[in-house]
């Protein structure tokens, strides 16, 4: 792929093929990863790729604290709940994905069942934590850094056949996660990214969200 197939062609994989993905090229999309802009070079960045047991121990516990009513403990700041345009285009990707899956609005057992696929890593073949080092955690830049090389996953991914979604959920038990995957003390667990093959026949790997037009987002000046 060229660039701009691999930026307009990626979305958001949430179904999976049983199908395991090789080291090899995993290595390979790290690689191209890695290229994300850093500031000042400081690559604050850490990645832990798990698969197998380890996975599905962080799958089992994660789902069972969180049914179980546990608070979450993400080790950074979640939002508190978006409002205005922000809820809405939150609300409008929901409905994108309930309808392609079939979830109507009364159906409580689907939308838990949903809400369990994140809680499982949409059960991909394969799950990446992202983490910082601890001594930058009041450093806003380290998380854009991050961000960044997060970014170049996901496209990175793409370019080799492989879908990915960056997934909360999966990191809302953040002690299981620490537990099982031996993070670090000295890092703190930022995000997770669910990455496999893509089952296109999945129904909700059909949705595209919807982007706001340049013209909206982007003020010209001096031009």
């Amino acid at each position: 792929m060229d660039f701009d197939e691999v930026i307009k062609g990626r979305k958001s994989i949430r179904g999976y093929k049983p199908k395991p993905v090789s080291r090899e090229v995993l290595e390979e999309v790290f690689e191209l990863a890695l290229r994300a802009p850093s500031s000042m070079n400081t690559q604050p960045w850490h990645f832990h790729v798990i698969t197998g047991d380890i996975l599905d121990n962080i799958r089992k516990e994660n789902t069972k604290k969180n049914i179980a009513g546990i608070p979450p403990s993400r080790e950074i700041k979640s939002p508190l709940g978006y409002e205005g345009p922000h809820r809405e285009r939150q609300i409008e990707i929901a409905i994108q994905l309930f309808k392609e899956m079939g979830i109507e609005r009364e159906d409580k057992e689907g939308r838990q069942d949903w809400v369990l696929r994140g809680f499982r890593q949409f059960d991909a073949p394969v799950a990446i934590i992202v983490t910082f080092d601890i001594s930058l955690k009041e450093d806003d830049i380290s998380k854009f850094d991050c961000g960044a090389a997060v970014n170049g996953l996901v496209n990175a991914a793409w370019s080799r056949g492989l879908g990915a979604v960056i997934n909360s959920q999966g990191i809302m038990q953040s002690p299981v996660v620490r537990k099982y995957a031996k993070i670090p003390d000295d890092e703190i667990i930022m995000i997770c990214v669910a990455i496999g093959y893509p089952d296109f026949s999945f129904p909700a790997n059909k949705v595209i969200s919807k982007r706001r037009p340049v013209s909206e987002v982007v003020n010209f000046k001096g031009f």
